[in-house]
């Protein structure tokens, strides 16, 4: 949309209608359309009509609803006045500034008695509000008084008691937050006092931001918490997509700890949802004797989260975990700024999946627009167009898919459903047992039809708990061997656990199974591996073991040498393998149904992957599994991996022998027949 005649002096413009916007906004009401408003677009879902009671320029900050109820993008947001034109708008994301960090001019270390002092030249001559050092030592904690000086002999203190550490298990945390100021020197005692020095081999300085971005205070539920090997998950329910989310931070009780911790969100790459890791940090709460606790709950994000989920994962690795109370997040706002001719109702569109982001010559204004003050002008939430046709839950994934001859499959579930729309279902242990490892032979079928589906690949861990026979062998009284027995072959397990009651002792267990090659013969399939330690200064609740590669069968064995010590107790045996899950769109009174059991078909390809921001997006219906159904018995030459046993290996090969005799014998040459003599006749 080109530029009216009166938009060609724009700054004596925009200032004029500022202050006419100001002095007539005191409080914009919501309207309702009257009987002569233009109809509205027939391509849009939704609308949010609002009032804006004097002409000139207007900055609102969008609603939580309209964010999630537009694309990603905000491709489909359009403005409209009651007369049915289009408004053109710009919308600003307000965003801190960078932060910019170098190395420190000079860096000089010295130790003194009861401490180690780092000096050091900033060369910056702009604000300084944060130091981080850099040190190989692990396994400390400290408290550091900071001092800055801009001619090097005159110091004045800036901060004292912040602690640097950094923990056995990785978590470190070695910045230090000062008053915005300009400093020349900067000169840092760490307190020897109470631990012996650590090496400190240089130092960052950081430059202050400026001023800080707006945020908001954002709703945040707790939808759902596992507890993986190590790790405690939390699924963060946002209620809305599509959110610049500036922080999360946790409430807990703990009084003392320290906790690596990842944010993650939910991404589509190449064909499936996997989880994309978008922010780490460590949080602790700490305490040095002679200082207050110090604590930082807070994870910096500073990303556009476009699903309405986001993944907290704390790694406990051997402590327990975390007693969290709640998370609480903030948002940077997004604002919607426009020039308003008029005064009276404009309808902000937003739901349409294909039509292109627009391209307006206010843009160019942008420099003048953002400075605009927000207005109070509250937007009811989006409500049904009522031009609109009734949508499908999910718009642009096809109702009916491609036909599926499924006599080569061996087996089928129902899938159960609890209402329409966008759904999820995990895969359970018997489909996880019997399909192909990486799922190429899952599919979807209602009414004959493949239902496209996303598989999403979680970091979730689920486990079960194997049936555990103790043997041992008389004659190999140094050995210890547990006998490990699954529910079904060919799980995907990752992990092994156990408990040991054992108070002191130190070995190194090896998990195999026993499987067959293709000439009858068994041999030892190595699975994983592992050496566990206890003492009386580092107790365990469990014991754990990566696997190297899943099993094929369902008896495992774990084995372990005692040497000339007593045997050692294990107990309380689990296994962990990840959730995979299914997302698809479907209606509550649909007959779907999950077919697997194919080793010989190739994985499908569905253009559901065009449309998958949208399932993530959705609010998705938890959807379950019937009991299996076996639609045929599998041939004797079916199955993943080849198991021919020794009998009928040794029957082929005798067959192979005979024939091969039969051959030669026919291919080499025949005798000729001896001559008959009579008696008493001369030759």
């Amino acid at each position: 949309m080109k530029q009216s005649h009166n938009q060609r002096h724009p700054g004596s413009l925009f200032e004029q209608l500022s202050l006419n916007v100001a002095a007539g906004c005191v409080c914009a009401l919501v309207w309702t359309c009257p009987a002569t408003a233009a109809p509205l677009p027939a391509d849009w879902q939704h609308e949010q009509p609002f009032n804006v009671p004097a002409p000139g320029l207007v900055k609102l900050s969008l609603p939580v609803e309209t964010l999630d109820a537009a694309r990603s993008g905000l491709e489909d947001l359009r403005l409209q006045d009651d007369a049915g034109s289009e408004v053109p708008y710009l919308i600003a994301r307000p965003a801190p500034a960078a932060r910019i960090s170098q190395r420190a001019k000079s860096f000089q270390v010295s130790l003194n008695p009861g401490g180690t002092v780092i000096t050091l030249e900033t060369g910056l001559r702009q604000p300084i509000d944060g130091i981080t050092l850099d040190s190989p030592a692990t396994g400390f904690i400290k408290p550091v008084k900071v001092e800055g000086s801009n001619d090097g002999s005159r110091w004045q203190t800036l901060t004292q008691g912040q602690p640097i550490f950094r923990q056995p298990n990785g978590a470190g945390q070695l910045h230090l937050d000062l008053p915005p100021h300009e400093w020349a020197w900067l000169r840092l005692t760490v307190d020897d006092q109470r631990s012996q020095p650590v090496p400190f081999t240089g130092a960052r300085v950081q430059v202050a931001a400026g001023a800080s971005a707006p945020n908001e205070r954002l709703p945040v539920t707790i939808a759902e918490r596992n507890e993986n090997p190590g790790e405690t998950r939390l699924t963060l329910d946002l209620g809305a997509a599509n959110l610049d989310v500036a922080s999360v931070q946790i409430e807990t009780a703990e009084p003392l700890f320290t906790r690596q911790v990842t944010l993650a969100v939910p991404q589509v790459l190449e064909d499936s949802v996997r989880e994309q890791t978008v922010a780490q940090s460590v949080l602790y709460r700490v305490a040095i004797e002679g200082q207050p606790v110090s604590s930082n709950l807070t994870v910096s994000l500073e990303t556009l989260v476009r699903s309405r989920e986001l993944l907290l994962l704390i790694r406990n690795q051997d402590s327990p975990p975390l007693s969290i109370s709640a998370v609480r997040a903030e948002r940077r706002p997004v604002y919607l700024v426009f020039l308003a001719r008029q005064a009276g109702t404009y309808h902000l569109l937003t739901g349409n999946a294909r039509c292109a982001a627009p391209s307006y010559d206010l843009a160019a204004l942008g420099a003048n627009l953002e400075t605009a003050p927000v207005l109070p002008i509250k937007l009811p939430a989006p409500a049904d167009n009522p031009n609109y046709r009734a949508p499908e839950v999910l718009s642009g994934i096809e109702a009916q898919g491609a036909t599926l001859d499924v006599s080569a499959w061996k087996f089928r579930k129902a899938v159960q459903l609890t209402r329409t729309g966008a759904q999820q279902v995990e895969l359970d242990l018997d489909t996880l047992s019997r399909a192909q490892p990486d799922f190429e032979d899952v599919r979807l079928l209602r009414e004959g039809r493949q239902l496209p589906y996303i598989l999403e690949r979680t970091s979730i861990s689920r486990s079960l708990t194997p049936a555990v026979t103790a043997t041992n062998d008389s004659k190999k009284p140094k050995l210890s061997r547990w006998i490990v027995k699954l529910p079904h072959p060919h799980l995907p397990v990752t992990r092994l656990s156990c408990a040991v009651p054992t108070a002191l002792f130190q070995r190194d267990l090896a998990l195999y199974e026993e499987v067959t090659d293709e000439r009858g013969e068994s041999y030892r399939r190595p699975l994983g591996a592992a050496s566990w330690v206890q003492t009386p200064g580092h107790r365990s609740r469990e014991f754990f073991m990566t696997l190297d590669t899943s099993p094929r069968s369902d008896v495992l064995f774990l084995e372990t040498q005692n040497g000339d010590n007593p045997r050692i107790e294990l107990d309380q045996f689990r296994l962990f393998y990840p959730a995979t899950r299914l997302l698809f769109k479907a209606g509550r009174e649909d007959h779907v149904f999950l077919y697997y059991g194919n080793p010989e078909v190739a994985a499908p390809r569905y253009d559901l992957s065009l449309v998958a921001d949208q399932l993530l997006t959705a609010d998705k219906a938890t959807a379950s599994l019937a009991a299996p159904e076996q639609l045929r018995k599998p041939s004797w030459g079916e199955g993943r991996a080849p198991r021919i046993g020794g009998v009928l290996f040794w029957g082929i090969l005798a067959l192979v022998v005979v024939v091969l005799l039969v051959i030669i014998g026919r291919l080499l040459p025949k005798s000729p027949p001896l001559e008959s003599t009579r008696p008493g006749m001369d030759k």
